[in-house]
């Protein structure tokens, strides 16, 4: 580790703060860090920033080495597989010396630059393009953005004739925008302005003021969330209303817009159920007595769940994660034994595309057209970089469309191997990592970076990352753990993850590490652990539990005070999470949450080194939690392993905006670790 100057630490104030939730007591001395834009929270985050720019000081050269590895690695001119919309062929593109990618349209060998996110991002510290989506008539262009990073997207509108904006302008949407028919008419979404809760579609017509918009749908109930779309036939505007247990899909006439909003099957609590129209009726993914999902289909506009057949049946040993109905196939997209495949169901038959591997990622390219006889479908491994194949229906042949390439000559995919090994929980049930390393080191004596999430049935991709490479090359193994509480091995994976079985996700990770370490795939003495977000969380929890277990830990934009944050309900989102982690106003709940959140379960004890950040407008974690909780090991640890936290005042949940941003954040959790290890070339 280099040597530094002795720093001195930020020491928070303390002021006394009483929370009491059914007779039981919790003392905050760091509560006051919610006063946003207040003197004290302000004063604060500028030491703590100035800290970790001392930090990382002495490790700069570092930092910048491995920001030009990534550059040297990365085409800077970097390209997406083409994809069609509407008939019409894109491509995004970067540019060299510019953060943010170009929307270009591709014409035989010409291209045209469609939209320069560039020329939109300039002057603002923050930017992000949510969503752009031509009308039908290719006659106009809607687009979403974000300047600040705290989710709230205006909607503006361009004659693509002309290039000039209308004066259009909606603010404080989602981001989401779904064209009628008529070209003229859009529908989107407008959040809560106190919880940033999507609840509210409007319909906007072209030339008009927003202030004029129609409400057509309102959620009022604060357990759910609404989402548009639209059917791949173009025949209908789907809202979709949703909690974690339960859904319900309206439909509105795309052709009509100005038409009622119709509901297709009135919500029962606990159906989960999606809905993919076709020319000859619907069909519909759900999970009504079947966990993992089933499939039906009905010809007419059901009434109720026995009007539909079944089409594919529910099996324990398969996830069924999505259908779309195209005009002569159904594409079933499934997950057994943890590992993704398509299905290719016709009237007559039905085949696989999968892969043998055991590390890969297998989804869905861009697939606009309902009368497809071809469909696009991506692949990436831990080894591999990304691919795009086309694969032709009638001959079942499949062709290499795009393949995404490094420009380091040295770099060869079978330089490294990736596998999956299988750890024992405490319970004795078998836990899935996926490990990726160099041949040739030995692991044994390998520092490894442990990576995991494990909440809201989010299951890890097993991608490739050209910057995890930079780690790779340093001897490092990267390990991913799948963990219960994502739907790795099917909807029971998740149910085991959650509400009171919560602690199984942290006890999983833990029993990865160690078995990564009992086992010889690395140097028990130097595992790393990362996870963000609700990882944060997993974070927190097994360094309070297994404090002893890691040499370091990263844990970005953390959600590590869950009571209180469960407690308070106008903070944004948290109502609708109490069907993820429990409603902590019933003494069940609370209890079981007091027994794990990392905030409230810090004690003095020697910690491993940490480096944790945030975003001061993030809206789906609030940088107070990552704060305090900061301050709070600062009283309470028994050693001086560092500990390092960085507010990024111009981000939100998702770090800073463009791709310099990104990838000096990355080269900074990266020279963190690596310097832990001495390695510093």
């Amino acid at each position: 580790m280099s040597k530094r100057p002795l720093l001195t630490e930020p020491i928070a104030k303390t002021e006394i703060q009483k929370l009491t939730t059914h007779g039981h007591v919790r003392i905050d001395p760091y509560f006051w860090m919610n006063q946003r834009d207040s003197e004290e929270v302000l004063a604060n985050l500028n030491e703590e920033n100035s800290y970790c720019e001392a930090y990382f000081k002495p490790i700069e050269d570092l930092v910048t080495g491995l920001v030009n590895e990534f550059d040297a690695r990365i085409n800077p001119n970097d390209v997406s597989a083409p994809f069609i919309l509407q008939g019409i062929t894109y491509q995004l593109r970067q540019i060299e010396g510019k953060d943010y990618q170009q929307i270009v349209r591709i014409n035989g060998e010409t291209t045209e630059v469609f939209l320069d996110e560039n020329e939109r991002a300039e002057g603002h510290a923050f930017y992000e393009l949510a969503d752009w989506s031509p009308s039908m008539d290719d006659q106009f262009l809607a687009i979403s953005e974000d300047f600040i990073g705290r989710r709230k997207y205006q909607i503006r509108i361009r004659n693509n004739q002309t290039g000039a904006f209308l004066s259009d302008l909606i603010e404080d949407t989602d981001g989401s925008i779904v064209w009628a028919n008529d070209h003229q008419t859009i529908f989107y979404i407008k959040k809560d302005p106190e919880t940033l809760r999507e609840y509210q579609v409007f319909r906007h017509v072209l030339g008009t003021d927003a202030s004029q918009d129609q409400l057509v749908f309102q959620e009022d109930d604060e357990r759910y969330y609404v989402s548009i779309s639209k059917s791949l036939t173009d025949a209908y505007i789907l809202i979709h209303c949703f909690s974690s247990l339960t859904s319900e899909v309206s439909l509105i006439d795309a052709e009509h817009p100005e038409k009622e909003v119709q509901v297709f099957l009135p919500r029962q609590q606990g159906h989960l159920y999606e809905v993919s129209h076709h020319e000859s009726g619907f069909y519909l993914l759900s999970n009504h007595q079947a966990p993992n999902k089933k499939i039906l289909f009905c010809k007419q506009w059901p009434a109720k769940m026995e009007d539909c057949e079944e089409v594919v049946g529910h099996r324990s040993d398969i996830l069924i994660e999505g259908i779309t109905a195209f005009k002569d196939f159904l594409l079933i997209e499934e997950r057994e034994n943890g590992l993704r495949k398509l299905k290719i169901k016709t009237a007559t038959s039905e085949h696989y595309i999968s892969f043998e591997e055991e590390c890969y990622f297998l989804g869905l390219g861009v697939n606009d057209n309902y009368a497809a006889t071809r469909i696009f479908y991506t692949y990436n491994s831990l080894t591999t970089p990304s691919s795009v194949f086309e694969y032709h229906l009638e001959s079942g042949e499949k062709h290499l469309w795009f393949q995404k390439q490094l420009l380091d000559p040295h770099f060869h995919s079978s330089d490294y191997q990736s596998e999956r090994i299988w750890a024992v929980a405490n319970d004795g049930t078998k836990i899935p990592v996926s490990l990726v390393y160099k041949k040739g080191i030995d692991r044994s004596s390998a520092p490894c970076l442990l990576y995991g999430y494990g909440s809201y049935g989010y299951t890890l991709p097993d991608t490739f990352s050209a910057t995890r490479i930079s780690l790779l090359n340093r001897g490092f193994v990267f390990a991913m753990a799948h963990i219960r509480g994502s739907k790795y091995m099917g909807e029971q994976w998740y149910e085991e993850g959650k509400f009171t079985k919560k602690i199984n996700t942290f006890t999983d990770f833990i029993n990865a590490a160690e078995h990564l370490g009992r086992y010889h795939y690395c140097d028990p003495e130097r595992i790393y652990a990362q996870g963000g977000s609700a990882g944060g969380l997993l974070m927190g929890a097994v360094t309070n539990m297994a404090p002893h277990l890691w040499k370091g830990i990263v844990s970005q934009v953390p959600f590590v005070d869950v009571v209180t944050t469960m407690l308070d309900v106008s903070i944004p989102l948290t109502t609708g999470e109490w069907e993820e982690w429990g409603n902590p106003q019933e003494l069940e709940f609370y209890n079981y949450m007091i027994s794990y959140s990392p905030y409230d379960n810090l004690r003095k004890t020697n910690y491993p080194a940490m480096f944790i950040t945030t975003g001061y407008h993030d809206s789906q974690v609030q940088y107070w939690e990552p704060m305090k909780y900061v301050a709070k090991i600062r009283s309470l640890r028994t050693n001086d392993n560092p500990l390092v936290f960085e507010c990024n005042m111009d981000a939100g949940h998702g770090g800073g905006s463009g791709r310099s941003s990104e990838r000096l954040e990355i080269a900074k959790v990266y020279a963190f670790i690596l310097d832990l290890e001495d390695i510093h070339q």
